[in-house]
């Protein structure tokens, strides 16, 4: 498998902690993390394999640090690469934009020519509406830590092992 780029905040506790459970899972050393707050483009395009962690903040938007990277994103050439997202999210709290992040990062990184992997079905959430759903699935790993934390590790479990195969 090749290398597999792991970007999310250091900054965050939820977001860097899924990050850990997802590196555990991959169980490999073909795994690296990278702090997206201090990313530049050569590092972002050094993998042919990415996996992005971001948390929808307030109604529906990225993060300060997603946000801030994206005009650099719209700049690159994205053909080849193989994307998965995870996100956290409220259903509860914010059911109308639950794990928007996984949408608004998802269609941009196809809108540069990546391929998107990891769908997950929207089954099992309560919620009323997200960008990030297309059909029946998830376009990444929706995470409720605040609802349904319980699920989590099964979730990434799954997931993970379904990465290993689109990865490979």
């Amino acid at each position: 498998m090749k290398k597999i780029g792991l970007f999310y905040s250091f900054h965050t506790q939820k977001t860097a902690k899924v990050a850990e459970k997802i590196q555990k899972a991959f169980d490999e050393k073909g795994i690296e993390a990278i702090n997206v707050e201090e990313v530049d483009e050569k590092t972002f395009l050094k993998y042919d394999n990415l996996i992005l962690g971001v948390p929808t903040w307030f109604d529906g938007e990225l993060p300060n640090y997603w946000d801030e990277f994206v005009p650099a994103i719209e700049d690159m050439d994205l053909k080849g690469k193989k994307v998965a997202i995870y996100g956290l999210g409220d259903q509860v709290n914010y059911p109308e934009n639950f794990c928007d992040g996984i949408g608004i990062l998802g269609k941009l990184m196809e809108q540069q020519g990546a391929e998107l992997v990891g769908f997950v079905s929207a089954d099992d959430y309560n919620f009323e509406s997200s960008r990030s759903v297309r059909g029946d699935k998830f376009a990444g790993l929706a995470l409720d830590q605040e609802n349904q934390a319980r699920k989590t590790n099964k979730r990434i479990e799954d997931w993970v092992a379904d990465l290993k195969k689109s990865f490979s």
